[in-house]
């Protein structure tokens, strides 16, 4: 059986918000706005919110900022995870894992697939986990950052959700 156990005591994370984009701006960042309301909706927090150029070493310093900050367990990027020349957040995040969660990307490919068909393959969604913290990269678009965090990330960052969920794992992160 899976779902949430309303018997355990939900467990708000702190949660940062990456827009990559060389294009928008606070007032145009739909997507980021989108993650945001969603994720303080369900009772989480927002850690950090950045609008970052489509460039590798940007989003790489932004991600190690925040990998650094004690105070935030969880990134979420929208943008840049398309197959075009300035599409490069896959390669930024993959730079700084130390494990990849494949699942996700998969997984969030299989459930665009049902709303959008085979372009679901231009998505190069990804996840992973560096120093404690869970990044997770969706593509730009309003309708797959709600993908994301209703099919996927709502349950996966909530600690009633079972049989299993990321929220759980955050003290086994770095564990040797």
């Amino acid at each position: 059986m899976f779902g949430i156990n309303e018997k355990i005591p939900f467990v708000a994370v702190n949660i940062a918000v990456m827009t990559v984009s060389d294009t928008r701006n606070e007032e145009t960042d739909k997507s980021g706005a989108v993650l945001v309301e969603r994720l303080v909706a369900a009772g989480h927090n927002l850690a950090a919110k950045k609008i970052v150029r489509d460039e590798v070493s940007a989003i790489t310093a932004t991600l190690r900022e925040w990998i650094d900050d004690p105070a935030i367990d969880v990134v979420i990027s929208t943008g840049g995870t398309g197959v075009t020349g300035r599409d490069v957040t896959p390669e930024a995040f993959h730079s700084v894992y130390e494990k990849e969660v494949s699942g996700f990307g998969e997984l969030f490919r299989m459930l665009s697939f049902n709303k959008i068909g085979t372009s679901t393959v231009q998505s190069r969604a990804t996840a992973g986990v560096a120093k404690g913290t869970y990044l997770f990269a969706v593509p730009g678009s309003t309708g797959a950052c709600k993908d994301a965090w209703d099919d996927i990330l709502v349950y996966q960052l909530d600690i009633r959700h079972k049989p299993c969920n990321f929220v759980e794992l955050l003290p086994r992160l770095q564990e040797i």
